[in-house]
């Protein structure tokens, strides 16, 4: 098999059949198997899945287990030699999948490519970032980031200093859609299990740069994503006091900076 598309949902079934009939519809000239891994799985995305898509290979979980273990389940179950890595909330336009196994598959120093992306209204959404500061943690996440100095970070941090119509290298991108090179996983692993969800994939991306395999952000092929950003709601103090998601951010950037505190940032062009 060339190639798997691996789609990762955590309850969220009518977002996931558009992820799922946007795939159908525009990969249907390339050899694919289509491998759905489900977080804390509900009874009508079960059903759904029996009833509507029994040719996909469907892996639910009783738990919810976080997305680098979707992820992995979804490699493991695969026998594709690139493999395309989907959230469930992202829908497929035409020759986006197509574009971007071409471009891996012309040169073998690049590991990873993600596409532009684009939220439901056509605006851009920033998926390729610079390498975290921990500097940038608080300026996202307390009224520090409101100021001019902040905000001056916070735009270096998102590369909105580089024109995003431009293939470029960069340092991470957002884990919603990649393709990535079955040998370069091989060769680097998988995701860290240390993380229960975020910074798994800036994690991910920096050991791809430590093996020597390019990140590569190809705005040539485009896909929609709802994205949620569930950690960032209610405001500041209503986030940190309540919001769940929102520590699970702060421990997985701990974890990251622990891990790579005397650890030279890989070198790219």
């Amino acid at each position: 098999m060339e190639l798997s598309i691996i789609i990762t949902n955590y309850r969220n079934p009518e977002l996931l059949k558009l992820c799922l009939d946007s795939v159908r519809k525009y990969a249907k000239g390339l050899a694919y198997e289509l491998i759905v891994a489900d977080s804390a799985t509900q009874e009508d995305t079960e059903m759904m899945m029996r009833e509507e898509y029994g040719d996909v290979k469907f892996f639910p979980f009783a738990a919810n287990v976080g997305f680098q273990a979707l992820i992995k389940k979804g490699i493991e179950e695969s026998t594709g030699k690139y493999l395309l890595l989907l959230n469930g909330d992202i829908i497929v336009i035409p020759n986006s999948i197509e574009k971007m196994l071409t471009f891996i598959k012309s040169d073998d120093t690049v590991g990873m490519v993600g596409p532009k992306l684009l939220n439901f209204d056509g605006s851009l959404q920033y998926s390729c970032s610079r390498f975290y500061h921990p500097v940038t943690i608080i300026y996202r996440r307390t009224f520090l980031g409101h100021f001019a100095f902040a905000q001056k970070h916070l735009d270096w941090f998102l590369m909105k200093d580089r024109n995003h119509d431009l293939t470029m290298d960069v340092d991470w991108l957002m884990g919603s859609s990649l393709m990535i090179t079955r040998s370069a996983v091989e060769k680097v692993g998988l995701m860290d299990p240390g993380y229960f969800m975020y910074m798994e994939d800036v994690d991910w991306c920096r050991r791809f740069w430590e093996n020597r395999y390019r990140v590569v952000y190809y705005p040539a092929a485009v896909m929609h994503h709802y994205h949620g950003r569930g950690s960032a709601k209610g405001g500041v103090i209503r986030s940190l006091l309540l919001n769940r998601l929102t520590w699970v951010h702060i421990f997985s950037a701990i974890r990251y900076f622990k891990k790579f505190w005397n650890k030279p940032i890989p070198k790219h062009s």
